[in-house]
């Protein structure tokens, strides 16, 4: 069982940057998959990135390509967003999420992870 806390959202203007932090408890999170997900008012949750089970492959959606990046810490304990350029369509709820061991799937949907937190609130203001 992974355990997965959220921190680092809050209120930030447009063009700013927020880094958000995802820890794991319960076990590491080496060899599993890990990704960002954010989800609007009235909309679905929607993939935003995500790093493959060794780390080595990070993907984006196309709308945070080149001003989001994924990353982990060497202990393979908390995994990061950073987001910067904001947008006001940035704004959402972000929930980090691991998959199983050595999953080789795309990891692009919600489907495709069994541990979610529970969620950080990102605001961002023109």
């Amino acid at each position: 069982q992974v355990q997965l806390v959220e921190s680092g959202g809050g209120l930030v203007q447009a063009g700013g940057s927020l880094r958000l932090s995802c820890t794991a408890s319960g076990r590491t999170l080496s060899s599993l998959p890990v990704g960002w997900f954010r989800q609007a008012p009235g909309k679905e949750r929607d993939f935003v990135a995500r790093l493959s089970w060794s780390s080595a492959t990070p993907r984006y959606a196309d709308s945070v390509k080149g001003r989001f990046t994924i990353s982990m810490d060497n202990a393979k304990i908390t995994v990061y967003l950073q987001m910067n350029s904001l947008k006001t369509e940035d704004t959402a709820v972000y929930y980090c999420a691991a998959g199983r061991p050595y999953y080789r799937g795309n990891s692009y949907t919600t489907g495709e992870y069994d541990y979610w937190g529970q969620g950080t609130q990102v605001t961002v203001s023109s």
